[in-house]
């Protein structure tokens, strides 16, 4: 007979042990469905199926052994005699076989010693076989091998149908079933199902707490292993890889179910509403984080305890796994980044899917095997990034759009300003993150594109002493506040009263340095150039300010011009007294309804007016009131004492009428 040829069966993964006969390709591999173990009859003992051999199970295994290592004594090239005790080794490993076929499911292999000296006889059938099929084949060879590759292959059968027993949770002793029936919101967490609750709500995670193994106490994994060893050693490993990659995937979509997860595809977001679209967000942000501080370290840890021998083995399995579950997860950040009709206020969720996929690619590790996956979920990243960018420079269309020339009553901060503040405020907190999406944008657009932003970066550094050492994001942040700048300045042009337009430039200005002070990540962003620069610009106004509503009165109480030939010209004396009640009255009228919101800054202006307004008016009223004839007349001259004054002045820039109308009566 011709010698049978070795050969290998393609798959993905490494071979171990021995190669698999030419015989055993012809059979294929076998499978579970359609095991039929052999049955015993009503009343008979397993064993009692086989012949019974005078040497015990250790006196054959040491002979067996001792066959293997020198098969045929000093000639290697002739086919061995097969020794009786060969038979007896076949049978004996036949009545252990099926023993374990008729035992429960639970009866697993690898609990004792019993067990421990089954897996020694699969290790010497398998050693049988690979010894003969290296011989010139004789009849009683044929046979041997024949029967060998029989029983080695019914040994493989139950443990592939062992090892799938230990790995299936849906037939272990748990709290949960994996089913049609199965609630897509869990009642409990699939890796904590030691802990009963009827609650129906997500169990919150501490990534600091370690996860037990999945439904799998220490020594079902022990066993596992075994199992593992015991199929890989014999040349069973694409078996036992079908069944553990099977079932462990089909555990890990069953836990996102249980965590209330599930496909969103593009035709649901079209269809949804943003609120809606917001919990769909929150939702797979919560699976992913999941997925990267819990079900991902557990699923490596399982693999590498499963096969520790096989540490090569196990980072496939367990990248297999992890590509699956993520190719799943990015299917809903690529198909949100799709619709491509999103308001500047929706960059935040973007951001946030942005730094969860961040975490999911840093939770991958950096095994060759999934390095594939990275560059795919960098590239979604990457995708999520470029949508944040249009989103964010959206700001800048939404305050060029802006041209509106109605005036915002009472000189208060404009609305553009609160919202243009407030979202650079929500989106430093995203500092770094902005920083990296922008660099990533830069460098991906190309040399014309960055032409453009080289001149930026030099426009910002001219106009605002900026360091030449700033992000692609500060840059664009520097525009957007120059922008509106120069928008809010063409805006108090709307006002007629110029005293109104620098109240309304004193708001907004305040309001903007505010801001800055109130958040660390603009302050370091904007540094101290461009706010010294603006709080130049206030006391400018304030200035401005001063001179627009209180040069006129100031000049009613001027001590120049009231002579005539060298004496007080008492109607000259009433006329400026009674311009000096009649332009304060008017002020006072007008501009308590002005509205000076941040308190510091109407502080500042009622002082800085008294400071002028109060000492001249008692100059000017100390030197001057002898000159009436009676208390009568000067009564109706002087409306106002000099204590007077100071509390009127403090009913400027409240922003209503019911305030001065309430103080005019304290008073």
């Amino acid at each position: 007979m011709n010698k049978r040829l070795n050969s290998e069966k393609s798959g993905s993964f490494p071979r171990f042990g021995r190669r698999r006969s030419k015989r055993e390709l012809e059979t294929g591999s076998f499978k579970l469905k359609g095991l039929k173990p052999k049955v015993c009859g009503k009343n008979q003992n397993p064993v009692e199926l086989f012949w019974k051999s005078d040497l015990n199970h250790d006196e054959i295994l040491e002979k067996v052994v001792q066959f293997i290592e020198n098969p045929s004594g000093q000639y290697k090239s002739k086919a061995p005699e097969i020794p009786n005790f060969v038979e007896s080794f076949f049978k004996m490993a036949e009545s252990r076989i099926a023993t374990y076929e008729q035992s429960e499911a639970s009866a697993k292999l690898g609990f004792n010693e019993k067990h421990t000296s089954f897996f020694e006889a699969i290790s010497c059938l398998s050693k049988i076989v690979n010894t003969l099929d290296e011989f010139q084949f004789d009849s009683a060879t044929t046979s041997c091998f024949n029967r060998a590759e029989s029983v080695h292959h019914r040994a493989m059968l139950l443990s592939e149908y062992q090892f799938l027993a230990l790995l299936d949770i849906s037939k272990r002793n748990c709290n949960v079933t994996i089913d049609s029936k199965t609630p897509k919101t869990p009642k409990q967490s699939f890796f904590n199902s030691n802990q009963e609750t009827d609650r129906c709500v997500k169990p919150e995670y501490d990534s600091r707490t370690e996860i037990v193994f999945p439904y799998f106490p220490p020594q079902s994994v022990a066993n596992m292993n075994r199992v593992a060893l015991a199929m890989i050693s014999a040349g069973y490993e694409e078996e036992c890889f079908i069944v553990y990659s099977g079932l462990r995937l089909k555990a890990l979509d069953f836990e996102f179910s249980n965590q209330g997860y599930e496909n969103v595809n593009m035709e649901d977001f079209q269809s949804m509403d943003w609120e809606s679209m917001e919990g769909e967000i929150d939702n797979w942000i919560h699976i992913v984080k999941y997925c990267t501080t819990n079900l991902f370290s557990v699923e490596r840890k399982l693999c590498n305890s499963v096969f520790p021998e096989h540490s090569l083995i196990a980072q496939k399995l367990f990248c297999d796994l992890a590509t699956s579950l993520t190719i799943r997860l990015l299917n809903f950040p690529n198909a949100f980044v799709l619709i491509k009709q999103y308001s500047a206020e929706k960059l935040f969720k973007f951001l946030d899917i942005y730094e969860t996929l961040r975490d999911l690619t840093s939770s991958l590790g950096t095994e060759l095997p999934a390095l594939d996956l990275i560059s795919e979920t960098s590239e979604t990243q990457r995708r999520v990034g470029e949508a944040a960018v249009t989103i964010f420079c959206q700001l800048e269309n939404s305050i060029k759009s802006d041209n509106g020339r109605i005036p915002v009553a009472s000189g208060a901060v404009h609305p553009l300003t609160r919202y243009t503040m407030n979202y650079l405020k929500y989106a430093c907190e995203y500092k770094d993150t902005l920083q990296l999406v922008f660099q990533q944008h830069y460098e991906t657009e190309g040399s014309t594109r960055r032409k453009v932003q080289k001149q930026e970066s030099k426009n910002a550094i001219e106009d605002n002493g900026r360091s030449p050492k700033t992000s692609h994001f500060s840059v664009k942040l520097m525009m957007v506040m120059d922008l509106l700048d120069a928008k809010i300045e063409m805006k108090s042009k709307f006002y007629r009263d110029p005293a109104l337009r620098y109240i309304f430039l004193m708001n907004n200005g305040r309001y903007i340095l505010q801001k800055i002070k109130g958040s660390t990540d603009i302050d370091e962003i904007i540094g101290p150039s461009w706010s010294g620069k603006r709080t130049s610009d206030l006391r400018q106004y304030h200035k401005n300010y001063q001179r627009e509503t209180w040069r006129k009165v100031l000049q009613c109480l001027n001590h120049e011009g009231l002579q005539i030939n060298g004496k007080v010209s008492k109607a000259i004396l009433k006329g400026r007294f009674k311009n000096f009640n009649t332009l304060f009255d008017e002020i006072r009228k007008t501009q308590s309804i002005w509205m000076v919101s941040d308190e510091q800054l109407k502080s500042e202006l009622r002082v800085s007016i008294s400071a002028v307004v109060i000492p001249a008016y008692r100059s000017f009223l100390g030197r001057f009131k002898s000159h009436f004839d009676s208390d009568k007349k000067a009564e109706k001259y002087i409306k106002h004492q000099p204590e007077d004054i100071e509390g009127l002045i403090d009913t400027l820039f409240e922003g209503n009428m019911t305030s001065m109308g309430r103080r005019r009566h304290n008073n």
